[in-house]
Formats: structure tokens, sequence, C-alpha cells
């Protein structure tokens, strides 16, 4: 079998070829499927092997103790000889993952060849095809987990481990400082607990994720907005407990630790960070230091962890084995995630290049993940279905209306976007009667029907949807409602307009299209505005028609979001991608004239900023660079589309050119950004005034959907996921 190691003496890091561990009794033989990379513990020994004799005496001052204590016991030659020996030697690498149990030793009965369980142990659950983990080291994944999250359940532990050790209360307080992986877990492990949570850290990037992920504000150790957001939070007392996730040798996390900490308050040990305690601050605060071992009860115990003696649930409620298990749960029943910590998923093979290029810095990550290659299909979704369109005959038709009767709209959800992208190019619209605005709060709905001319205002959507006059149905909610509100319009008869997303899942894209062949109504349109922009049409006619493959760059300059913002709710609300990747991806296929047939994404740490492709099937290409950590003073979009000697250049919708035997520049826009929304609502009025057809065929909106959910699942499987069409 295939292992990862590295020389302490060398720094050289190796897959080798070594032997298959014996199933000894009192544990199981486990076949990996993905091990995690810790990019803490494991890097700082990995740069550790890199320095030389004298940097590594300096980083383990322990271990010079110990040998200065041998040369006095065995002298210089024998402390020689021992110390080379060991340097010069392979050690294991991980500590952290999810198998198939391939072989069950003698004295194991609550596991059986074939079930799936996640390990623990840097001698037991290390980066090879096959470990021999006993038995107080692994539990079973429930159903349902995937195997790729199962794999942090070690890390899981340390986190959950260092969070019991705080004893935190609900409405507690908490500051984490260091937020990678394991602050990440310990962020969530507190949110889930009931525990306010404030993050440090000096990348933005970590911060932001934090955030989304429940901390309710964070930055860097140096800034006011940390102090503040603190004194905010408890009234200037100070915070409960303090987590120390960090690394390093700076000693500016405990001086930090002892500002912000509360009177008597709690600080826990987690990381390996500097401990040069300021005496005075703690001691005129009466902080109590703890240190947090590890996974949790019976590490570093051999009758534990090798002979398999459990501790008394009576007298050891959570020892590793069960940390491990409750980690696994909360996983498992959504109150932890762990899928937006995943940087990058790597082939096993690819072991030795993903370490250099963690140590280097070219891969800033906060979770990498190895998938061996029995296991590769598990995290490469191999196809996400695009559903195909049927229509029932005999359904909901669509009369063209007489030329004086105005065009009756509902709204349902009347925010920013509705007041400020659409409805100001309909209140004035000849021909269009604003009937109904339908809110959640009835204030809400009173400020459209005076600002817009509504001539009712409710919070009944049974009454609209049930209302015969309306014609045409706008759907403008947030976008967790979006699939069951236009399933529940069509079922009723109406057109309908709805803003992108037009589905967060393929459950929910599958149920829009039950309805519209349960109802043979099929008058929908999607909020893809772009492709109705008045100067990209200019530009794509002035291109032409194209005879080879073109290759289409879209760089999507999205920016960060404001704290609070509903957009971070991805667990209800989906991922920004999810949200806004539709009207990109919409533009692409309208350019290329065609539906993508694979979509490839990857991520950098954090999944924020994103690289899409997308193949088409005449070998096109489309690459969508959606990214948030730009200047804001950039602009936000610009797009290149070259094929055949040509080139279409787009400039934020301000100014386009064609290059090619001729070359067009248009003249700047003396207006504001115009993309689209004014033509694309003109040309859906359109539809529903004469009965023609929608101004997007259904099945490029449902093609486009599924090319955005597919993003997701290739972003944790690390592979093109192929968009395969039903017939």
């Amino acid at each position: 079998m295939k292992q990862v190691v590295q020389n302490y003496k060398s720094g050289e890091l190796a897959v080798l070829d070594v032997p298959v561990p014996g199933c000894k009794p009192g544990g199981v033989l486990v076949r990996s499927a993905y091990s995690l990379i810790s990019t803490g513990t494991e890097l700082m020994k990995v740069s550790e092997a890199g320095m030389s004799m004298l940097g590594k005496a300096r980083s383990r001052p322990d271990q010079v103790a110990k040998v200065m204590q041998s040369v006095a016991t065995n002298g210089v030659p024998a402390t020689y000889r021992k110390v080379m020996g060991k340097l010069d030697s392979y050690t294991p690498l991980g500590y952290s993952l999810c198998g198939v149990v391939e072989q069950v030793g003698a004295g194991i009965d609550d596991v059986a060849v074939g079930d799936l369980v996640a390990c623990a142990g840097n001698e037991h659950a290390l980066h090879a095809e096959l470990n021999w983990v006993p038995k107080n080291l692994y539990a079973r994944v429930p159903d349902g987990l995937a195997r790729r999250h199962a794999a942090f359940g070690t890390v899981g532990s340390i986190a959950l481990q260092g969070v019991r050790r705080g004893e935190s209360q609900l409405g507690d307080v908490a500051l984490v400082i260091g937020l990678g992986l394991i602050g990440q877990l310990v962020v969530q492990l507190l949110a889930a607990s009931g525990v306010r949570v404030v993050g440090v850290d000096p990348d933005p990037v970590r911060c932001e994720l934090a955030e989304r992920l429940g901390a309710a504000a964070c930055g860097d150790p140096a800034s006011a907005a940390v102090e503040a957001a603190v004194a905010e939070l408890t009234g200037s007392h100070g915070v409960d407990q303090v987590y120390l996730a960090a690394g390093g040798g700076s000693n500016q996390p405990v001086e930090l630790a002892a500002r912000l900490c509360r009177d008597r308050g709690r600080v826990v040990d987690i990381g390996k960070c500097r401990l040069d305690l300021p005496w005075n601050a703690y001691y005129e605060k009466e902080l109590d230091v703890r240190f947090s071992r590890s996974y949790g009860p019976g590490r570093y115990d051999p009758e534990y962890e090798l002979e398999g003696r459990d501790y008394p649930i009576g007298y050891v409620r959570w020892t590793e084995r069960r940390n491990l298990a409750c980690f696994l749960d909360l996983v498992a029943r959504g109150r932890v995630d762990v899928e937006p910590l995943v940087s990058r998923i790597a082939d096993f093979g690819d072991a030795v290049d993903t370490y250099q290029r963690l140590k280097d810095g070219d891969l800033k990550a906060v979770a990498v993940l190895f998938r061996y290659p029995e296991h590769a299909g598990e995290a490469v979704v191999p196809a996400v279905a695009v559903p195909a369109v049927k229509r029932r005959t005999g359904g909901v038709s669509a009369p063209a209306r007489a030329a004086k009767t105005p065009v009756r709209l509902a709204f349902v959800g009347a925010g920013n976007y509705a007041t400020s992208m659409l409805l100001p190019h309909l209140a004035q619209r000849d021909g269009v009667e604003l009937s109904t605005v339908v809110t959640t709060t009835a204030l809400s709905a009173a400020n459209a029907q005076r600002k817009f001319g509504f001539a009712e205002a409710t919070t009944d959507l049974d009454a609209v949807l049930g209302d015969k006059s309306i014609d045409a149905v706008f759907v403008v909610t947030r976008h967790s409602s979006h699939a069951e509100l236009t399933r529940r319009a069509l079922l009723a008869g109406k057109t309908v307009f709805v803003e992108k997303p037009l589905a967060l899942t393929e459950d929910e894209l599958a149920g829009v299209l039950a309805a519209v062949e349960e109802s043979g109504n099929d008058r929908l349109q999607v909020g893809f505005n772009r492709r109705f922009a008045p100067l990209l049409d200019e530009a794509r006619k002035r291109f032409g028609a194209r005879t080879g493959p073109a290759s289409l760059r879209y760089l999507v300059n999205a920016g960060r979001l404001q704290h609070g913002s509903w957009y971070l709710q991805q667990g209800t609300e989906g991922s920004r991608f999810a949200g806004e990747g539709g009207h990109f991806i919409d533009t692409a296929s309208w350019l290329l004239a065609a539906d993508p047939v694979s979509v490839y994404a990857v991520a950098t740490s954090g999944n924020e900023d994103l690289q899409v492709v997308l193949r088409y099937p005449d070998g096109s290409t489309a690459t969508i660079s959606y990214v948030t950590t730009g200047a804001s003073s950039f602009p936000k979009e610009t797009l290149d589309l070259v094929a055949d000697g040509k080139v279409l250049r787009l400039d934020d919708f301000v100014r386009a050119s064609v290059y090619g035997r001729k070359r067009w520049v248009s003249s700047r826009l003396p207006k504001a950004r115009d993309k689209g929304q004014s033509a694309e609502l003109a040309a859906f009025i359109k539809a529903v005034r004469t009965g023609g057809p929608m101004p997007v065929p259904l099945e490029s909106l449902v093609a486009t959907t599924a090319a955005t959910l597919a993003v997701p699942a290739g972003l944790a499987g690390g592979a093109p996921v192929t968009l395969a069409r039903a017939r």
C-alpha cells in the first residue's frame, strides 16, 4: 500500500510503498476514503523539517532538553548516533480520516466489514491507504453524512474538547483568537451552543468566513473594531471565555486575551501559541487559564487508546471517542457545517505536491482533503441532471389581450431590488396596471403601495393567486422561497416573473417543472437581464456569427458584503454564487448560443473567490471569475469573447468594442449603466399581452439553473460535473 511520509532530517516528503498493517485484536483495518490535512499542526511539522539543525533545535527546546539528558547519561557519541538515526528516518503524517472497515480484529463487535467509520490518532489515522485503528479511536459515521465531511472528525473533536474546557453557558460571549481550521470549528460549536462569538484573525477572508458560519463580529487583532464589538456585546464587561486557536511565536494572543476577558473569566489554550503570560494582567483579573488536551479524556493514555479500556460514563462523560461520535452527529444534523471549510480536495497521489504548495504559500487553505483512488467516485458527482421540460396538452392557455386592456401585475415581495430595479420601470409604463403588492409585513406593503401606486396592498398571497383578473405575478422575495412561490403561481395559472435564482436545489427545480407538467402552464421568466442590455446586444450583433469554437472570459468583481447581509445566511438562502451566478452563466450561454454540457469549479480558501469553467457542445468554453477580494474602484463586470479572429470586449455596461477586420467602439453611455432590466420587462409584458413566446425558452432557464447548481457539486468533487440531459 502507499503512505505519505517525511524525513525529518532532510525535509523530504514522499509517497512510499509500505507493507499493509496487520489486523490486530482490539481494532479494525480501515481502507481510507478521505483524510484531512491539518493546515496547522501538520504544516508546522513539515516546516520544521525544512529547517537547519539549529532551527530545529530552536523550535523544539523540549527535545533539546532530552538530548542534553541523554548526553549526560550516555555520552556524546552514543547520543549523536541515536539522534541522527531518529532524524534520518521516515515519519508518518496525518491523524484524521474517514474510511471503510475492511477487516475486524478479535474482540470487536460494534462494527462490521463494510461499515463507514471516522478515525483518529497520529499513529492510527495516517495519510495511508490502509490503517489499523484501535477500538477507542474510531466511531461509526451516521447515515447520510458525506465521507469527506466525516474526515473532519478528529479536528472537530479537538475543537469540541476546547469548547468543553471553556464551560460556556447560554448567553455567554466568547472570543476566538485564530480563525484557521480549529478556530472556525470552535466558532460554529459555540454558536450552536447559544454563545455569541467575536473572532480575531489578521486574514479578512477568514474573518468573513467566520461571520458566515455564526460569529457575531470578526476583525484584525490590531483593529479597534474587535474591542468595540466586545464592548457592545458584553456591556463593556469583557468576554466570558477566550479560546486561543492561534499558532506562531507572537505573544499578542495571550495579551489580547487578558485585555478583553472579563474579571475571573477563562482562557483556554487549544492551539500552540506563545504563552508568556503578562502576570499583572492575569493576576488582577484572576483569570482561569486552562489547557485543552487534544481530542479529550483518554488521549495519551495507552490503556485507553491501545488496549480499549473505556472510562465509565458516570465518571467521564466525554472521552475522546465520545467526542468523536458527538461531532459527527452535529455535522450530520446540520448544526456544524464543514463544507465551507474545504478549500481543496486533492488526489492522494498528488500528496507531495499538495504539501509543497501549502508550505510555499501557493495554496492558501483552511482545510485540504486527500481523496483515495478506491473512493474517487464518492466526491466527484459525475452528473447533475438537467430535467426535461414536459408540457401537458390542454393546459393553461395564454390568449392575446385587447390592445387597450392593461396588463394587471401583482408583486410578491417589495424589497430593495424590486423597488429600485423593477418597479421604477413598470410604474409609468403604458398598458400596465400595478394591481396588488404582497409582503410579509403590512407596513412594507403599504410603503410599496404609496410609492408605486399599487391598487391594493396585502399580506394574503392566496387571495392574489385566486384573483383571476391578475395576469402575471412577480416573485421578488428571498432566494429560499423562489421555487415554492413560483410553483404555486404556475399552478394558479399565472404568468410568472421570478428573480434569480429559480431554485437552490435540484429538488426545488424538479418541483417547479412538475408544476409546469401538472398545469400545462409554462409561462415563466427568470430575471436574467444582462442578455437584454442594449450595449451588449449591439456588440453581439457587431461581432456577427461564429464558425469556430469561442473562448469567453467573464470577470465579476463582486466585492465584499456588508456585515449582517442576508446573503451571508448560506444555510437557508444559498451561497452568493447560487443567488447571482445564473446571471453570468445565462449571459455566456446567450452569447455562445448554446447550453453548457459540463461545469468545473475551483475556489480559494473559504469558497469565496470562484473560477467556474463551462464547456459547450461545439467545444467553446466560458470562464467566470467570481471574486470578492478585488478593489472596489475596479469595474464590477468585464467580459471578453474571442473567436474566428475577432474579439468582443464589454466594460461594465459602459463601453463595448469589437475587434476584427473592422473595429467598432461604442460611445460612452450618457447615463447610468443599463444592464437590461427595462428591455427585459418590456419583452415580458409584450409576451403577457400578446400571448406570444416567453422572452427566454424555458429549456434555457432550466439549463442555466442546473449549471448553477452544479458549481457546489464541482467544488466538492474537485472534478468536472457533467450536465446530464433527461430524454
